[in-house]
């Protein structure tokens, strides 16, 4: 049986599930985000930002520079390249569906791992990947108890994710899907921060 990072994730961490931005939150890179979280736990979190692109960048334009030597003949596929987040952000990630498997994959849960290497990204160029991939640039994240401080302080909300929400192509709506999902309508959040 293969161990997941949920199993062994202890209670009260949030490991498979959305953050989801409040209008409290500061920081501009964050506005309005979902982001999956991948790894939360004593240590820290890392998660990737699920609705925003690069913009600059093309999925042939990264195959060209990981010189991949495919010809563009071989290319059959062609996924947006998402911005996973501000640090490391030459680095790529790809969260697929676990129908993917290497001996590099972070298993997070029983239906999403994650994999950080040139093979899944030729994969997916020649239409053999996962179902489900979201190809990010860069990542989240956090230090001991930062992510959990910033809950604290109202900047995030977090709701279990699901398939659509993490892997469905409509980036316009899923910040306005996730509060849906907790039952709140993104028109009457405030933007002040305040203590009853």
């Amino acid at each position: 049986m293969t161990t997941t990072v949920a199993d062994e994730t202890e209670e009260g961490y949030l490991t498979g599930q959305l953050l989801v931005a409040m209008p409290a939150m500061r920081d501009p890179r964050f506005a309005r985000t979902v982001i999956y979280v991948c790894v939360h736990n004593a240590e820290g979190a890392i998660g990737l930002v699920l609705n925003r692109l690069v913009g600059s960048i093309e999925f042939t334009d990264l195959v060209e520079q990981l010189d991949m030597n495919l010809m563009e003949a071989d290319i059959v596929a062609n996924p947006p390249v998402h911005f996973g987040g501000p640090v490391d952000t030459e680095r790529g990630f790809v969260l697929h569906s676990a129908d993917y498997q290497s001996e590099e994959t972070l298993d997070i849960d029983r239906e999403v791992g994650l994999t950080a290497t040139v093979d899944i990204v030729r994969t997916i160029a020649s239409g053999q990947g996962p179902k489900n991939h979201l190809l990010a640039l860069g990542y989240a994240g956090w230090g001991p108890g930062q992510l959990d401080g910033e809950i604290q302080e109202n900047a995030w909300l977090n709701v279990e994710a699901d398939k659509a929400l993490v892997f469905d192509t409509d980036l316009d709506s899923k910040w306005d899907r996730a509060l849906k999902k907790l039952g709140v309508d993104s028109a009457l959040l405030s933007t002040e921060a305040g203590r009853a």
